[in-house]
């Protein structure tokens, strides 16, 4: 039996972002706040292609592009 997340074609990752996020925006406004903060990340990456790093990229911005274009073509 599958899992939902791989039915609907998410990575696991991707599903437990989205679930934190639900979480976190379901909160009262003074502890949603503070949650939100924590939720918050600097993290950078970069592809690799025949030995060469490529550009570096912040995570949270790629993730938001990718869930824009995932939108898009549904």
């Amino acid at each position: 039996m599958a899992f939902a997340w791989k039915a609907a074609g998410l990575s696991y990752n991707r599903y437990i972002a989205i679930a934190s996020r639900v979480v976190r925006r379901s909160l009262k406004e003074d502890k949603r706040i503070a949650a939100e903060r924590r939720g918050e990340s600097e993290l950078k990456f970069a592809k690799w292609q025949n030995g060469k790093q490529g550009e570096s990229r912040n995570l949270a911005d790629a993730n938001a592009a990718a869930a824009e274009s995932a939108a898009q073509s549904s």
